[in-house]
């Protein structure tokens, strides 16, 4: 079974794109450009970067940063998940 898509027109760095997306997940596209069109003004805000591809690809990196770092933090969460499951596991097998 096929998935549908649709064409999604945003508006990225004050250009219109227009982006296939995959039918329900329209919302979903609109977050993510309002989110990375607010990193990208934050940047040129925040930094001495005024060039809206330097500020595009600063944003890129500090978006990646925050998903490797909520990674990093999923993985130890679900180490302290297991840690917990082998205990009571034990537990319950001696009693």
């Amino acid at each position: 079974m096929t998935e549908k898509s649709n064409q999604v027109e945003v508006t990225l760095l004050g250009k219109t794109h227009q982006f296939a997306c995959t039918e329900g997940q329209e919302q979903v596209l609109l977050d993510a450009v309002a989110l990375l069109n607010k990193r990208v003004e934050d940047m040129k805000q925040r930094s001495t970067v005024r060039n809206e591809q330097n500020a595009l690809l600063l944003a890129a990196l500090h978006l990646c940063h925050d998903l490797q770092a909520q990674q990093q933090s999923n993985k130890s969460q679900q180490s302290q998940q297991q840690a917990l499951i082998d205990k009571l596991s034990v537990y319950l097998d001696n009693h």
